[in-house]
């Protein structure tokens, strides 16, 4: 049996058989099937360093905290930032660091504060002076926030940091503080209580995979 293709503007009519014609669709079939093998091994890859990451034990003192942003609601932090404020105050009180570089520009264009300023509120108000806070308030992604605090470090003079964030969200802000050569940058992860971590953690995966490719051209 033979199966005849129209090619426009060609004459005569070309013949294709049944068998090419299959052929083809197995070999399309197998090219399919590899990527969403390598998209499925890929994705248990990431979940497994995303899941790797853990707080520095021994922890040694550092000049910082550096706390990455997260969303505001309104005028407040988030509960998910603050999660991440209360973990830093508990370093903080334990002498893990001596200042705070508190990092995250402006949410929504109506909101009265930054995330930065909103968490520099929530520090001072939970105790911490005003003169150990310092604010980073252009960010807008993690390596942002990474790149930006180590400049306000520089400028005050702090060389060591601890990075402060969830556990889902450490493995990929240690490499891309490392790679921005923060000094043995340390971790202090919280879990969280209040976010999906189904949600969070895919979209954890994504932004790592998203990360990957920006290192390649770094």
């Amino acid at each position: 049996m033979e199966w005849y293709v129209y090619q426009r503007g060609s004459s005569p009519i070309r013949r294709v058989s049944r068998k090419r014609y299959f052929r083809l669709k197995r070999l399309l079939w197998a090219v399919l099937l590899v990527v969403i093998f390598a998209g499925l091994l890929w994705f248990a890859i990431v979940l497994s360093r995303i899941n790797s990451a853990h707080t520095t034990a021994p922890m040694v003192k550092a000049d910082a905290g550096v706390i990455l942003g997260m969303s505001m609601w309104g005028d407040e932090p988030s509960p998910g930032l603050k999660e991440r404020l209360d973990y830093g105050l508990q370093l903080y009180q334990a002498g893990a660091f001596t200042h705070f570089v508190v990092s995250g520009g402006l949410d929504q264009a109506d909101y009265k504060y930054t995330e930065a300023e909103g968490m520099k509120i929530y520090l001072t108000a939970h105790g911490v002076p005003e003169n150990v806070i310092y604010l980073e308030n252009q960010s807008t992604s993690t390596y942002e926030n990474l790149l930006f605090s180590k400049n306000v470090m520089q400028q005050e003079g702090l060389s060591s940091a601890v990075v402060i964030t969830h556990d889902f969200h450490g493995r990929r802000a240690q490499e891309i503080a490392r790679e921005l050569g923060y000094l043995n940058p340390e971790l202090g992860l919280t879990s969280s209580e209040v976010m999906s971590m189904f949600k969070y953690k895919t979209r954890e995966i994504l932004a790592y995979t998203k990360w990957k490719m920006q290192q390649l051209s770094l």
